[in-house]
């Protein structure tokens, strides 16, 4: 067994939840046998600390780093909050995170960083051996007036390397540099260290800090992080194996020497997608083209028989998906096409092998390549020396290394081939990208739970366990479960037995009214404000116009969630209208009187799509034999997932008290006679022994009766 005085002492409050001494029990064992771990917990149970107090304790013991990770902004305050509690106790050195683009004071790209730290570097470096042979010279000078004559044939030596050091130096200062990382390489530094370690600090911290000393906070902030006890960071410095090797080597850490957390681990799988998939557009292709007009180089030609040829595919492939009438109405944003097939390679393909003309497709890809790297490596030269204000990147290079890619993996069993068009905004022309879809995310996540020493992943809504260690690559983890340990008198789950709010219904009248009646009941009952989530932003557009409230709030989409959050919950009485799939429904709490009922309307099926359609060919082909794989693991059990986040945005503490609405025939025992279509038994045993089926019309009584007996009305209760 873990020693449990050994971790006690990073647990900064009196108390632990109901729960969490034992999950901390269980993953410290956990962790001692390097193993994996899956924490579910209900939310407002205290996973964070639950998985953090083991971590540290194990990470001081064994002398690793614990990185703790979340692709939630609102749950990285919330780290920082734990860390800073933690530290208070017991002392530990802890840093927070994130990438130079939001740390950069002179606000350039990663090319131009590392650029501009070599010649600055290299600056620093000749300037301080010009001061070390201006000493030299000065002792030399003073042997040679006491007669030496060995001191003047050295002092001639050291003359003429003074005298080429002048020209290195002139040469480096008219080039491109970084003031910001030269004081770091000239100034005393220990104060910021100091600084940093006094506290937890947040990147706009650092930022705000080094911009006042006029010091680069992001470089200073990698050099302190090494042996450090706790990183607070984002997916994508773990999920991007070429950052992931960068940021261990700043961690001055093995990978077996690193023990991760991640929060919110239901979305490691969506994540890692969006990491893997690659992307090459017409424009960058034809600024490879134009690039190789200029270019000097033999291989050039080959170049551009490949790069000429790929674009002609694309274009190809893009004018036959698109339908009669499909063109003039392609907008601004990317818009999928199809270009797929089931027997045979992708349209794209096939017209990219009938454009080609070259010696030998393969053999050129190689040259392509090569001369990419080439032109790159001319423009990292011509930045350096400050010839060019920007440091250029080479369109060659890109379009060479996909098409390699493409050519390569594009049949690969977890790769999907795709295409898109968008309209550009000034010409008014139709261009088009290829996409490289990743479908099955073990591909990313398999290789970096093998290397670590071990990982924690915890969410309120990991189950099935089975279905997470397959879709990420997890071998044999410690499982837990803990659902809400409050008292179930305080809360109530109704399933609704209204209209199954299929897309295909939703524009009937019957439904609509029999929605908006129930809606409108559940609000009335509301002792406090109530959350709706529907199944898209339309549809909260739909009922939030219908209902017409005093105190109604639309949640749109692309539009900041803060400032909306903040009016919603200091109000009361009030209605808040958003999508399953927007960023209120998972990482946000609406704790004590923020929000009492809680309401999720409809089904939130994903989008039927060739990139939906994609993932679930790609598990039925990768679990073949399983029935219906690919529908469980890539359609249901994440909706599912996305429907127990929205509800877990109430009830988040003992003391609390709550209703939480599921209003589709889908979610009620009546729904299991619908086949696959019916969802009650996807959710874990527990949750589905909670639900109360209910008619719409009997709703209201429900709800009076649950906030009647908990004294929860402000005077008289509402009329049903």
């Amino acid at each position: 067994m873990a020693d449990t005085a050994g971790f006690d002492r990073f647990f900064p409050y009196d108390d632990p939840y109901p729960n969490q001494r034992e999950a901390m029990d269980r993953i410290a064992d956990a962790l001692d046998s390097e193993r994996d771990v899956l924490l579910e917990g209900a939310p407002g149970t205290g996973k964070t600390l639950s998985a953090l107090v083991p971590a540290l304790a194990h990470a001081r013991e064994h002398d690793r780093t614990v990185v703790i990770t979340t692709n939630v902004h609102q749950q990285m305050r919330q780290f920082v909050a734990d860390a800073r509690a933690i530290a208070a106790e017991e002392p530990i050195r802890a840093v927070v995170f994130k990438g130079k683009a939001s740390m950069c004071h002179i606000d350039v790209g990663y090319e131009e960083c590392r650029s501009l730290k070599e010649t600055t570097r290299s600056l620093v470096e000749a300037e301080t051996d010009r001061a070390e042979l201006a000493e030299r010279n000065e002792a030399l000078l003073s042997e040679m007036q006491d007669g030496s004559d060995e001191a003047a044939e050295a002092r001639s030596a050291v003359v003429d390397e003074l005298e080429q050091l002048e020209a290195e130096i002139e040469e480096l200062q008219s080039a491109n540099i970084c003031e910001h990382y030269r004081a770091n390489l000239t100034h005393d530094t220990d104060a910021f260290r100091d600084w940093l370690f006094d506290d937890v600090r947040t990147p706009e911290e650092i930022y705000e800090y080094a911009d006042e000393q006029g010091l680069c906070g992001y470089e200073l902030l990698k050099e302190g992080m090494e042996g450090v006890d706790l990183v607070v960071c984002n997916y994508h410095h773990l999920l991007d194996p070429g950052i992931r090797e960068h940021f261990f080597r700043w961690l001055g850490r093995d990978p077996e020497d690193v023990v991760t957390v991640f929060d919110e681990a239901h979305n490691i799988e969506s994540a890692a997608r969006d990491h893997a998939t690659r992307t090459l557009s017409a424009r960058t292709l034809e600024g490879a083209l134009s690039e190789l007009d200029e270019a000097d180089d033999s291989r050039a030609g080959s170049a551009r028989n490949v790069i000429e040829a790929f674009l002609s595919g694309l274009e190809t492939a893009v004018d036959d998906a698109l339908g009669f009438g499909e063109r003039e109405q392609v907008g601004e944003d990317w818009h999928d096409v199809a270009i797929a097939n089931d027997d045979r390679r992708d349209d794209l393909t096939l017209a990219f092998l009938d454009a080609y003309e070259g010696s030998g497709i393969d053999t050129e890809i190689d040259l392509a390549v090569q001369v990419g790297e080439t032109l790159d490596e001319a423009y990292e030269e011509a930045y350096r020396r400050g010839e060019t204000t920007t440091r250029s990147e080479s369109s060659t290079l890109q379009a060479a290394e996909f098409i390699a890619d493409w050519m390569g993996k594009g049949a690969d069993l977890g790769r999907h081939p795709m295409a898109a068009v968008r309209r550009d905004a000034t010409t008014e022309e139709v261009y088009g990208r290829a996409e490289l879809y990743t479908c099955i995310p073990r591909e990313v996540t398999e290789g970096l739970f093998d290397e670590v020493a071990a990982s924690v992943l915890m969410s309120a809504t990991l189950r099935p366990f089975d279905v997470i260690e397959d879709v990420l690559g997890l071998t044999d983890p410690a499982t837990m479960a803990y659902g809400l340990a409050y008292p179930e008198e305080r809360r109530r789950t109704f399933a609704v037995e209204g209209p199954a709010l299929f897309a295909s219904e939703r524009d009937d009248p019957q439904t609509q009214a029999t929605v908006a009646d129930t809606l409108a009941d559940a609000v009335t009952m509301t002792p406090g404000n109530t959350l709706v989530f529907c199944p898209s932003y339309a549809e909260a557009e739909r009922y939030h116009d219908r209902l017409n409230l005093p105190k109604g709030y639309l949640d749109e989409a692309g539009t900041p969630t803060e400032d909306l959050r903040r009016r919603f919950v200091e109000d009361d009485g009030a209605t808040l209208f958003t999508s399953l799939w927007g960023t209120l429904g998972e990482g946000v709490s609406f704790d004590g009187d923020d929000a009492r009922t809680v309401v999720v309307l409809g089904v939130p099926y994903p989008n039927l799509s060739e990139r939906m359609e994609a993932v679930q060919d790609a598990y039925d082909r990768v679990y073949d034999g399983r029935t219906d794989a690919g529908w469980r693991y890539a359609v249901e059990i994440p909706t599912i997932r996305k429907t127990r986040q929205a509800l877990g945005r109430v009830i988040r503490a003992p003391d609390d008290f709550g209703v939480r609405i599921l209003l589709d025939k889908r979610y009620t025992r009546a729904g299991r006679d619908m086949g696959q279509y019916g969802v009650r038994d996807a959710f874990p045993v527990e949750e589905r022994d909670e639900l109360i089926d209910v008619a719409p019309e009997k709703l209201k009584f429900a709800m009076l009766n649950f906030y009647a007996d908990l004294d929860a009305y402000d005077g008289d209760p509402p009329a049903p």
